[in-house]
């Protein structure tokens, strides 16, 4: 089981996320903008669902990792600290751009269902919330990898889906807010290479626990 400490932390990363404007909250604007909430809300399943595949590809390959190689934890440690890093790197020398919603073509509940998933799973920030961070959080020795990728999974899709609700209901004051406000994306960005940065190098030398 994950501590109680532990999934907050992780519940409070991933609450940092998915107020960051990404592809997922400027695709579920312009969407709900231009077609109602309804379209939004259609738009949300999809995404939900591409969080749910990266859950369980997550879950499934960290616990076959885990249990097959000994020292293949320690490997996605370092690899993870790494890659960590570079983020936040990257995080603060990105120029950033106003956000603003895209010009999108009225399409089919289906459609935009299946452009929600496509949307959420070519998203680098949810590949790198299940590949790099989420392993950090699993206690190999407390057992039930699996289990405990689920939990915090679960949570990370709970936090998700309720903000991600919040920005449909309110996508026309979102994009506003955000349009004129370059300066809250450069704090956003600052914000989140921080955490990246503090975040990898307790990856890098807690060890395993």
């Amino acid at each position: 089981m994950v501590e109680p400490g532990a999934l907050l932390a992780f519940a409070a990363i991933a609450l940092g996320m998915v107020l960051t404007p990404g592809p997922n909250m400027i695709y579920l604007v312009s969407r709900t903008i231009l077609q109602g909430r309804a379209a939004g809300f259609v738009s949300l399943a999809g995404v939900a669902l591409g969080f749910v595949f990266y859950l369980l590809c997550a879950a499934l390959g960290i616990t076959a990792i885990v249990m097959a190689v000994p020292f293949a934890y320690d490997a996605l440690r370092i690899a993870g600290a790494a890659y960590l890093l570079w983020l936040a790197w990257q995080a603060v020398r990105s120029p950033g751009t106003p956000f603003a919603p895209r010009a999108l073509a009225h399409d089919s509940p289906a459609r935009l269902f299946a452009m929600g998933f496509l949307t959420n799973l070519l998203n680098p920030k949810i590949a790198v919330l299940y590949l790099s961070l989420l392993p950090q959080f699993i206690d190999p020795a407390a057992g039930h990898v699996f289990l405990q990728s689920v939990m915090l999974g679960a949570t990370q899709i709970a936090v998700s889906v309720a903000v991600n609700a919040g920005i449909v209901m309110a996508a026309g004051s979102v994009a506003v807010f955000l349009g004129t406000r370059p300066s809250w994306q450069r704090l956003q960005r600052w914000l989140m290479a921080t955490v990246l940065a503090g975040l990898a190098v307790r990856l890098a030398f807690d060890g395993r626990r």
